[in-house]
């Protein structure tokens, strides 16, 4: 068997059309190869990358990253969602493709992110709130308004101010505005995850007052306890969801554990929340919520 043409040049190295392929002296034998995938129809590609990556080089002039892909470009935090590609253009043909939802853009605000056309944050938070219910979409709001302890260098946080997202969300109009603007109100700085903003619904749901987010909170003589997930200083009351960093990392699972021993010493109440306690068990974690309120609250 011959041995085959080596690849070279840019298109080595991301998804490419075939057009550019031919232009680039590979023949269409070469473009038929088994170590190439076809992402979608026209397209190529010898390495592994993303839907939209992929489909990157079959945008038109004016089309860009929307929806569900432009949240996935921005890092946000979705429920369980089907993995077609979705694209938008100002008023017109929608892009066709299998594998792509085509959309007619009302919201008209675009960025580069990562070198792809996508919504910008306040745009993409309007069309999610035609897809999601509205405890999903104030965890993309949180998610776009936070600006994390700890940062990416190449990734500049938050993407978004509180201020400007209800500002957009008041002036849009369309479907889902009414959604966007009720989540919008909703959305605070600090919850570092989806399941952190379930917890806080869950406490309003509750009752409870607001609760401060990622609070720090420091013993005695002033050193650091840690920070956590929401935090009534008042009632000397903490929420936490405890994820399954017990399965993913010993060494964090131990340090969580030191950090709610050592916020206990300090005379503050924990309640810790898995992930069933924000589902099946939601009556049983606002019931929790509430008593631990009541008993940690001083007395009138």
């Amino acid at each position: 068997m011959p041995a085959r043409i080596p690849l070279d040049g840019s298109l080595a190295h991301r998804p490419f059309l075939v057009h550019d392929g031919l232009v680039a002296g590979w023949g269409e034998g070469r473009l038929r190869g088994p170590d190439l995938s076809r992402p979608f129809h026209g397209v190529r590609s010898a390495v592994a990358s993303s839907a939209e990556d992929a489909y990157a080089p079959r945008l038109r002039a004016g089309e860009r990253f929307s929806h569900v892909s432009a949240a996935r470009l921005w890092g946000v935090p979705l429920p369980r969602m089907r993995e077609e590609v979705h694209v938008s253009r100002p008023p017109g043909s929608r892009a066709r493709s299998s594998g792509v939802v085509g959309h007619r853009s009302t919201h008209n605000g675009f960025v580069m992110r990562r070198g792809l056309p996508v919504s910008d944050p306040a745009t993409n938070f309007l069309e999610l709130a035609a897809l999601l219910s509205v405890p999903d979409l104030v965890a993309v709001g949180d998610h776009l308004v936070l600006n994390p302890r700890v940062l990416e260098p190449d990734d500049v946080r938050p993407h978004l101010a509180l201020t400007e997202l209800r500002e957009r969300c008041a002036r849009a109009g369309g479907r889902g505005v009414r959604a966007a603007r009720a989540a919008a109100e909703l959305v605070r700085e600090g919850a570092e995850s989806r399941k952190e903003t379930q917890l806080r619904l869950l406490a309003i749901e509750a009752g409870l007052p607001e609760p401060e987010l990622g609070r720090p909170l420091f013993d005695a003589v002033g050193r650091l306890i840690g920070y956590f997930d929401l935090t009534w200083p008042g009632a000397r009351l903490i929420a936490e969801y405890d994820g399954d960093q017990h399965r993913t990392s010993t060494s964090q699972y131990e340090r969580d554990i030191r950090r709610f021993d050592e916020a206990t010493d300090a005379g503050y109440r924990m309640i810790r929340v898995r992930a069933r306690g924000l589902s099946r068990d939601r009556a049983a974690t606002v019931r929790r919520l509430r008593q631990a309120f009541a008993a940690s609250s001083p007395p009138n």
